[in-house]
């Protein structure tokens, strides 16, 4: 019975909804869902019957990741909801945390339209907004006094703006947003750093051992008041990941998320990479590369880092490898666009079913099952 709601809705949305939803701009109808999603999170009565027609999270999905207490596995991937709009509605549609942003120092406009496409063939969207926000300020009043159900987190990263045109000014701006934060007594439960949107114009680079070092010895140099994770690239070797993870296990931070918009298009169906013009990938084009570094990350940083695996996700079995390879969290943006807004349910529900079949009494069990030395 549980399970009719989740497949009336994807009929729904596969037959009616997404056709024509895909009629129009992409980042129009992503106007639309969050400005909807801000309506309906505002109206509790709505909400708890939602909750009720989502799948309920299983009692084995409970664990603790860098002393966080989280009650499901999928969140929002930062990105999507970078106008806070959404904290309200996620935990209704089986999303088990969020990140808002990536929010920057100051505010800025996005890049040059067309911000966002779609490359349907491929099951990815075409991603070049550069950090679209109304800066830290803005953020942090309009959730101010909100409480949240779920884990909320903070991307914070670096001001598109060319006047940053050295290392300095970029950590220094990227520094001023995290004091902002720390100030601040929105309750929310993590940060994100972003150091590998590919879309932006400010000419930085923390990829070097030197110049993350440096990042990071500024921003942890806060002792900040919550867990830190980094947003990695995607398109790096694994020499480079290697040497990048070196370098984060340094310093205090809990956590790594695999990973951001990818630049090559060697992974899209062929017909649709002409139509790849500007922008980073997401979707199932990143999901091999992002499988291979939680892989990565797990063998030699596993016991020094929380993983979150990011990149890919349309079904269970999908989350389930990234787990089983070594992410204790999944993020997930495009898969929900491409699928419908029961896919949270969907994935929470035959998740359960998976790790039950595989004889795992809870998640943290299951994580790096497939990447254990014998």
């Amino acid at each position: 019975m549980k399970r009719f709601p989740l497949k009336a809705t994807r009929f729904l949305y596969l037959n009616i909804g997404k056709p024509f939803l895909f009629l129009f701009d992409a980042e129009a109808v992503h106007g639309f869902a969050t400005s909807l999603g801000a309506v309906l999170g505002a109206i509790c009565p709505l909400k708890w019957l939602m909750k009720k027609a989502a799948a309920p999270r299983d009692a084995s999905f409970t664990q603790t990741v860098a002393g966080i207490r989280f009650a499901g596995p999928i969140g929002l991937a930062a990105g999507f909801d970078y106008e806070a709009r959404l904290t309200q509605i996620l935990p209704a549609v089986g999303f088990g945390f969020e990140t808002v942003g990536t929010i920057t120092n100051g505010a800025y406009e996005g890049n040059k339209k067309p911000r966002l496409g779609r490359l349907p063939k491929s099951r990815s969207l075409l991603v070049n907004k550069g950090f679209k926000n109304r800066g830290i300020r803005a953020i942090l009043a309009k959730l101010s006094g909100k409480k949240f159900e779920i884990p909320i987190g903070i991307s914070i990263g670096v001001t598109n703006s060319p006047e940053l045109s050295s290392q300095e000014l970029a950590i220094a701006d990227i520094s001023a947003a995290f004091d902002e934060a720390e100030k601040s007594s929105v309750s929310f439960s993590y940060y994100e750093l972003n150091i590998s949107c590919p879309n932006l114009r400010v000419k930085t680079d923390f990829y070097s051992p030197e110049n993350l070092s440096n990042l990071l010895a500024a921003v942890t140099g806060k002792k900040l008041r919550k867990p830190l994770f980094v947003k990695m690239p995607i398109d790096k070797t694994d020499g480079q990941a290697l040497a990048m993870l070196e370098t984060i296990s340094r310093y205090p931070v809990q956590g790594i998320i695999f990973g951001n918009l990818q630049r090559s298009r060697d992974t899209l169906v062929p017909e649709e990479v002409a139509l790849a013009v500007k922008g980073g990938l997401s979707g199932k084009p990143t999901e091999k590369r992002s499988n291979e570094l939680i892989a990565l990350a797990y063998r030699n940083y596993g016991n020094k880092l929380a993983i979150v695996g990011c990149g890919g996700v349309f079904n269970a079995e999908d989350a389930y490898r990234k787990i089983r390879l070594g992410a204790s969290l999944i993020q997930m943006i495009t898969g929900m666009i491409y699928e419908g807004p029961q896919l949270i349910g969907e994935i929470n529900l035959n998740l359960a079913e998976l790790l039950k079949r595989d004889g795992f009494s809870k998640i943290s069990d299951a994580v790096g099952a497939d990447n254990r030395a014998e």
